[in-house]
């Protein structure tokens, strides 16, 4: 089998492939069963299957949104940025807006799986709380980019 390798690729795209790595899926479940299980009315058990289900659906749909929201980056404000400070792609800026993109597109799908699957009020509290959990989970993806750099 041939391996097929894009000439065009943006920290999105990277941080993407780590989010969906067996060590951090399992670090999020972990991480963010606690939080699920303090901002929810959900007992144990059903915070365990809410969170794994939050999670799926952050996943999956993840797969597509997080790399489609670093392109739209790429296209506005990057180009800017690029070009107004002479860097590339892969600079500080982009990957702190990478990091905010995935919280947010996380805790925004969490949040819907939590309120029409589940049930849940969740409010701007709620939604703040996913956002610290999120950030937790995308900050241990990002650092294993860090420690281990995905090589061409």
């Amino acid at each position: 089998m041939r391996s097929i390798f894009a000439d065009v690729v943006w920290p999105a795209l990277f941080l993407q492939s780590r989010l969906l790595s067996v060590p951090v899926i399992l670090a999020g479940l972990a991480i963010e069963y606690f939080f699920v299980w303090r901002i929810t009315t959900l007992g144990v058990w059903w915070s365990m299957l809410a969170d794994v289900a939050m999670n799926a659906a952050s996943s999956l749909l993840g797969i597509f949104l997080i790399p489609a929201a670093g392109i739209v980056w790429e296209v506005f404000p990057g180009i800017l940025l690029y070009k107004g400070l002479n860097w590339g792609t892969f600079n500080p800026i982009t990957w702190a807006g990478t990091f905010c993109m995935a919280v947010l597109i996380n805790a925004a799908l969490e949040t819907f799986v939590l309120a029409k699957g589940f049930k849940q009020k969740m409010g701007k509290r709620g939604f703040a709380w996913l956002c610290l959990a999120n950030g937790i989970t995308v900050g241990i993806a990002m650092v294993t980019l860090v420690i281990r750099p995905i090589r061409g």
